[in-house]
């Protein structure tokens, strides 16, 4: 956490260290840094700076990740328009400074708010280097309008940044280096430490919102800008500013996707598209002489999309949901204008987006650490679906219940699913598909479908959904290289036949996840299905042979088929039930999946967790779990009806009987005397281990309670148990009690080393999968016979994870004691 901030801190005063000098000898005939070197410079810096902001938020919320998320955004946009003008690009009288303006007032604005933030929540450091960095930025703005103010006060400001941001930066690593014996006045880890639990936590919050909403603002200076008058025209100087809000709104997309925020992801995805393509459109008069032409009917839909995301958002955060009514006016008001971008009416809501986009990221970034926090009016909303017997909103321990216990994302569907839609809907805009880059439908179908379909299909991967990440990432690149190639002039009469072949294997490849489908459920087979249509539509179109309106038609069909799919997996996230159902398989077989309901998949990480596995445990459930060796079926000894359970799901065979385990060799004491001296003696010398011990079966059995089951563990003459060297299974043991143990795999099967593959091989007839990821070792463990240690001999039934030399070397010192 230490050096996180440090990182953060040092890249910001390196940064503020560079403008300085800059600034300082930009009266020179040549200064100390040419532009394009400083651009660089500060290109390697932002991103540095997002990653220490990154990883800063995984660790706990702090003012920290929105100050260096924000800084990094500026800086890689500012790079890029130093390194222009420094080759000449931006060579027209005035252009440096209208390329420059809309997002350094921006940033002005942005770090004035977070400064504000600082001081309230009692970070005073952070505070004093976002109002330094916010007066450097107003005092570059004063100076590219009216050059009196000199260049010597924008230098001493990021001076100041530079001094404060050092000194902190410098009393973190002395801290960190001499473990907290030398502590500059200020920045004592301890101290904050203690002071930590009374100024409030994240409350479970997305610490990346407020950083996402200030990128609103960057986007909206631009046009609201040009509407003021501040600057002169719209121009390619502006799109670094666009593309670099829209892409650090694509990686916020993501990092929301990490802090379980489905619904501001979604938002963060489409307002990453509207930056783009207004990027685009920007540089589009550079190669053609036109202003770009806008699908109207896109925009109406992406309106809708708006419209039902703000909806749902409402019920989580009705000041989330009223900002985002906002962008459903903007896709309107573009709907309405012939030249999108370029006229006033959209660049009038662009003001409104910017003044929204400041009230709301204010509210962010003062709940994030605030004691007190600013009510987002949650709290009436829960009130009033309260009364309501229908609509339940999906809170508490499953609100965030990550896919097979082990994902560390949300559920991304809804983005992806929303993008279908977009790609769907874009391709009905009229016009001559065949012009070069003869339409701005180029961000509508790559970036939409495309690009942030890929991102959905990444996370569905990520949660361990194979066959619905296969899905989206296949059509994302089938949008891309389609969008590509046609609107690109790359799609000629010559390559008519390879792009004919190349359409033919993607349906191929379609036609297998349409068969997959039919075991998930009906909305994904007709979504599969449908999007066939759209492959069909492609391969007639280049083989010349596309009647009249079907392309419009399939892309109808899959548009409306998407729509479906978007708002029932957004009503399953927002509610408990599926108020949209997806349907049940079309085709079902016996085995996994063959049941309605699947068994519980918890993280091992979570002690809630290991607790709710006890519960289970203790009401007659069998349970998968990880263990120092491979994955494990479990059912407590107390339960005998669960012993039995346990031995039918398994078919365990006759010559590998089930086994007992123990946390501690005080669940034995009462049976001591039943053991010998030098049985117990070796126990307790080989445990906790991998090692299982088959010891004689004798009275000390009928201490577990077991009763009848005992006859399905061990044989007539023997038992197995160990105690096992794995915190979270002793841990179990310790709040059931002794437990029955068998492989969690069929008989004559290999054993399990992964959660997944126990789902796999008994997902139906288990009650719960305690889920810790890979298994630490592939091997299982060693199995010792010790039915005749005391006349000092051993056996090995099983020479597994530790050596038989090991184990003999136990005996002979216990044999010594």
């Amino acid at each position: 956490e230490s050096l996180h901030s440090c990182i953060g801190l040092l890249g910001i005063s390196a940064g503020s260290l560079l403008l300085a000098v800059h600034f300082y000898s930009s009266p020179r005939a040549s200064p100390l840094i040419p532009s394009t070197a400083l651009g660089v410079l500060l290109l390697i810096l932002s991103a540095l700076l997002a990653y220490a902001g990154i990883r800063r938020s995984l660790r706990s919320s702090s003012l920290l990740v929105s100050l260096c998320l924000t800084v990094s955004a500026f800086w890689s946009a500012y790079g890029v328009i130093l390194i222009l003008a420094g080759q000449g690009v931006l060579s027209g009288p005035g252009d440096a400074r209208d390329a420059l303006v809309p997002g350094l007032a921006t940033f002005t604005l942005a770090l004035l708010l977070v400064a504000l933030v600082g001081f309230l929540g009692r970070e005073p450091v952070l505070a004093l280097v976002a109002a330094a960095l916010s007066l450097a930025g107003a005092h570059e703005v004063a100076l590219h309008h009216s050059s009196s103010l000199g260049p010597s006060a924008v230098a001493c400001s990021h001076l100041l940044v530079c001094l404060v941001g050092g000194y902190f930066a410098l009393g973190r690593i002395l801290y960190f280096l001499t473990k907290g014996k030398v502590a500059l006045p200020g920045t004592d880890l301890a101290e904050r430490k203690a002071r930590e639990p009374g100024r409030g936590g994240a409350g479970g919050a997305n610490p990346f919102a407020a950083p996402g909403l200030l990128l609103n603002m960057l986007s909206a200076s631009v046009f609201g800008c040009r509407l003021l008058g501040v600057t002169h025209t719209l121009f390619p100087g502006h799109v670094p500013w666009l593309w670099a809000a829209g892409i650090f709104q694509i990686g916020i997309c993501v990092l929301s996707y990490r802090a379980m925020d489905v619904l501001m992801a979604t938002a963060f995805g489409f307002t990453a598209i509207l930056k783009l393509a207004g990027g685009y459109s920007l540089l589009y008069p550079t190669w053609q002489p036109e202003e770009p032409s806008f699908p109207t009917p896109f925009l109406v839909v992406f309106s809708i999309l708006f419209a039902v995301l703000a909806l749902f958002l409402s019920l989580q955060s009705p000041v989330d949901g009223l900002y985002l009514l906002v962008f459903v006016a903007y896709c309107i008001a573009l709907a309405c204008s012939p030249r999108g971008f370029f006229a006033g009416g959209p660049q009038g809501v662009a003001v409104a987006i910017f003044v929204a986009s400041a009230l709301v990221s204010l509210i962010h970034l003062y709940n994030v650490r605030a004691r007190a926090k600013i009510p987002p009016g949650k709290g009436a909303v829960k009130a009033l679906l309260a009364r309501s017997s229908l609509l339940k909103l999906r809170e508490g321990p499953d609100l965030h219940a990550p896919y097979l216990g082990y994902s560390k994302y949300a559920d991304a569907e809804v983005l992806a699913f929303a993008c279908s839609v977009l790609a769907s809907f874009a391709l009905t805009a009229t016009g001559d598909p065949q012009a070069p880059l003869g339409t701005v439908v180029i961000p509508w179908v790559v970036v939409a479908g495309g690009i942030l379909k890929l991102l959905g299909g990444s996370v569905a991967f990520a949660r361990g959904k194979t066959l619905e990440s296969s899905a989206f990432i296949l059509y994302a690149v089938m949008w891309i290289i389609w969008g590509l190639t046609r609107f690109g002039g790359l799609y000629g009469t010559a390559r008519s036949f390879h792009a004919a072949v190349g359409i033919v294997a993607f349906m191929v490849f379609n036609s297998f996840i349409v068969f997959c489908s039919l075991f998930l459920n009906t909305a994904w087979f007709f979504y599969s299905l449908t999007f066939m249509l759209i492959a069909v539509s492609f391969l007639l179109d280049a083989i010349h042979a596309l009647p009249t309106g079907y392309d419009i038609a399939a892309t109808l069909i899959f548009g409306l088929v998407s729509f479906y799919c978007f708002l029932a997996a957004l009503s399953s996230s927002t509610f408990e039930g599926f108020c949209l159902p997806m349907g049940r398989p079309l085709v079902r077989l016996s085995g996994v999946g063959a049941g309605t309901s699947k068994c519980l998949h918890l993280p091992a990480r979570k002690a809630s967790s290991v607790k709710r596995i006890a519960d289970i445990l203790r009401n007659g459930g069998t349970c998968g779990i990880p263990t120092d060796t491979v994955y494990v079926l479990v059912a407590a000894c107390s339960r005998p009806d669960a012993v039995e359970k346990a031995h039918r799901s398994k078919r365990q065979a006759q010559d590998r009987p089930m086994s007992l385990w123990i946390s501690s060799l005080k669940q034995l004491e009462p049976a001591k005397h039943l053991f010998s001296p030098l049985l117990w003696d070796f126990m307790e010398a080989a445990w906790p281990s991998p090692i299982s011990l088959v010891i004689p079966r004798g009275e000390w059995v009928d201490f577990l309670g077991m009763k009848d089951s005992a006859k399905y563990v061990g044989t007539p003459q023997s038992v197995a148990i160990r105690i096992p060297d794995c915190s979270v299974t002793t841990h179990l043991i310790d709040l059931v009690g002794p437990i029955v143990v068998t492989s969690a795999n069929p008989t004559g099967e290999a054993d399990t080393t992964h959660h997944n593959q126990v789902y796999a091989k008994l997902g139906d007839k288990v009650d719960a999968v305690l889920c810790g990821g890979p298994s630490p070792e592939n091997i299982a463990s060693t199995v010792v016979d010790c039915t005749k240690i005391d006349s000092g001999n051993i056996g090995f039934f099983r020479v597994g994870i530790i050596p038989k030399s090991q184990v003999l070397q136990i005996l002979e010192q216990v044999q010594k004691k």
